[in-house]
């Protein structure tokens, strides 16, 4: 694991083959460059990633449980099927990620662009997502069972057939927004805009 952490710190992995790497609670905090590096399957549970550079990285199926992504840019990652429970990905810039099928149960996504991001199928059960921009995202089929969405930004976005039970919507911008089938059981839209 040493000789991983050293070419990361050094800025020498963009692009590297990291696939099942065990990185567990490892300090890559310093804003390390991960740029179209393939992590698939990697182990990153713990992990502080906080400000790295993840554009178009493969993530796919990672285990992110924990993980610190304060401040990450993801543009483009694939994300799809990863463990990111408990993750902090607080401010992160995720634009057109692929998120689908991801496991988001009580992550933080406080601040996150999401713009154009695919969430299909993503559980965000609990997840807090207060002032993000979900603008155009594809949350088709999604969890968002008691999720926080106050005054996030769902104009255009897609949640036909999402569960939104008793999701805090207050304030949030639903304006285009698709909600064909999705569940709004006991949400709080008090305050919500385009309903």
């Amino acid at each position: 694991m040493e000789n991983i952490i050293d070419l990361i710190r050094h800025n020498k992995a963009a692009g590297a083959d990291l696939s099942r790497a065990n990185l567990n609670g490892a300090d890559l905090s310093r804003g390390a460059l991960l740029v179209r590096t393939n992590l698939s399957m990697a182990n990153l549970s713990r992990a502080n990633l906080s400000n790295a550079k993840l554009r178009e990285a493969n993530l796919r199926g990672a285990n992110l449980y924990g993980a610190n992504l304060s401040g990450a840019d993801l543009t483009g990652a694939n994300l799809s099927g990863a463990d990111l429970t408990g993750a902090n990905l607080y401010g992160a810039n995720l634009y057109r990620a692929d998120l689908t099928g991801a496991d988001l149960t009580g992550v933080n996504l406080t601040g996150a662009d999401l713009t154009e991001a695919n969430l299909c199928g993503a559980d965000l059960n609990g997840a807090d997502l207060y002032g993000a921009n979900l603008h155009g995202a594809d949350l088709s089929g999604a969890n968002l069972r008691g999720a926080d969405l106050s005054r996030a930004d769902l104009n255009g976005a897609s949640l036909s057939g999402a569960d939104l039970t008793e999701a805090n919507l207050s304030k949030a911008d639903l304006s285009g927004a698709n909600l064909r089938g999705a569940d709004l059981s006991g949400a709080n839209l008090i305050g919500a805009k385009g309903i």
